[in-house]
């Protein structure tokens, strides 16, 4: 009896091990992901993006998300520039919110933003698009105002 409630122990431990690791995947299985370049004083670095396009989707975004990969974003656009606003209502890992003008260079950046904060972050300008990214990713790739960012479709 105690070596199957160990072994039913152990196993709900691994299936929950197995779920957290293909979380951002099945929580963002209905966005489509795609590839973007980040250019910053530390090089060019590529990035997986899932696209937040639709209202549901922006309205999800990393919501309940527990883990991003280094290299995992998600990108927020509009159709027309204006000033952006974010919060963090939801969301359980920190993250850099990259703000991204007309012209594909970086606007402004709102680094570490603290998790389930529901305070609002503004973009400094109009912007076309929010790239959000792990917290401290935009400090240890030096990326600055004016770093472009392109996309891959």
């Amino acid at each position: 009896m105690k070596r199957a409630l160990i072994g039913a122990g152990l196993m709900l431990c691994l299936l929950s091990r197995m779920a957290d690791a293909a979380e951002p995947a099945f929580l963002l299985r209905e966005f489509r992901q795609v590839q973007g370049m980040l250019e910053s004083a530390t090089g060019c670095q590529f990035l997986d993006v899932w696209l937040a396009v639709t209202p549901e989707q922006r309205a999800q975004g990393l919501m309940y998300v527990r883990e991003l990969g280094a290299y995992e974003s998600m990108l927020f656009t509009t159709p027309q520039p204006a000033v952006l606003s974010m919060w963090m209502k939801n969301t359980y890992i920190p993250l850099d919110m990259i703000f991204i003008g007309t012209n594909s260079r970086v606007s402004s950046i709102a680094a570490d933003r603290v998790p389930l904060s529901e305070e609002s972050v503004k973009s400094t300008e109009p912007v076309v698009a929010i790239l959000e990214v792990n917290g401290g990713y935009a400090a240890r790739h030096r990326v600055r105002h004016g770093d472009r960012f392109v996309l891959f479709n």
